[in-house]
């Protein structure tokens, strides 16, 4: 596992997006699973902006670890946020986007999604594996949309389920542990203060570390890194960076 601290979100977004413009670069094709939230937001935005030109699109595969059971035009929508703030700004093709189909029967269309990886990511221990997969966390420990009181779909034997926010009662289709822990490289970014007591908890493998998902990623390839701001760090590295 790797920590790398940055003063703000938007030193967060900078280098994420180094780094993962290297990753494109040096790779003949690259699928990666994309997150929602305000920090991939500010990502996609200096994605576009600074490399936007550099990057060849026609590389990338994306597809997403989870979306909310709404429509593509949905302002809940992941897929529309990365239209919004990335795709509308760059040059992919079509067919490279693999949507999660938030409109659709949820269970449907978490079975149907399991076929898209199944189909199209390469295979490595039997499962399909991303080269990337990007991760956020809530401020109560979850990661993709597998909340602490639905723990058990971590360690679903199908690649994609139907989640519930614990709160909205909203449904979500979202990939499983044993996709998240078989990719190449994983990355989670996690900025502001309010994600500080989770973050130390998981990090320093102490408190009610054990009910948060985000806990339990740990890819079989050893590349785990945190891309933190100071304040999401501030527990952890007692405000050192």
């Amino acid at each position: 596992m790797e920590l790398k601290i940055y003063k703000d979100k938007n030193e967060v977004a900078e280098a994420f997006s180094s780094f993962f413009s290297k990753q494109v670069n040096g790779s003949n094709e690259f699928h990666v699973a994309l997150s929602g939230g305000s920090t991939p937001k500010i990502v996609f935005d200096v994605l576009a902006r600074e490399f936007g030109a550099s990057i060849d699109w026609r590389k990338v595969h994306f597809y997403w670890g989870d979306e909310r059971c709404v429509a593509p035009s949905d302002d809940q929508s992941n897929y529309k946020m990365t239209v919004d703030h990335l795709f509308s700004k760059i040059e992919v093709p079509e067919g490279n986007i693999h949507r999660i189909k938030g409109e659709n029967a949820p269970k449907d269309e978490a079975d149907r999604y399991a076929g898209v990886l199944e189909t199209n990511l390469p295979k490595s221990n039997g499962l399909p594996q991303f080269d990337l997969v990007i991760l956020g966390m809530g401020d109560d420990g979850h990661t993709a949309s597998i909340f602490p009181h639905e723990l058990d779909l971590w360690h679903s034997e199908k690649l994609c389920e139907v989640a519930v926010h614990p709160d909205s009662g909203q449904k979500r289709v979202t990939i499983t542990g044993s996709v998240i822990n078989n990719a190449e490289t994983v990355a989670f970014l996690v900025t502001g203060g309010g994600k500080a007591e989770k973050v130390a908890e998981i990090l320093g493998q102490k408190g009610g570390y054990r009910e948060y998902p985000a806990n339990l990623v740990a890819p079989k390839s050893g590349k785990l890194l945190w891309f933190l701001d100071e304040p999401a760090a501030a527990l952890t590295t007692s405000g050192q960076s």
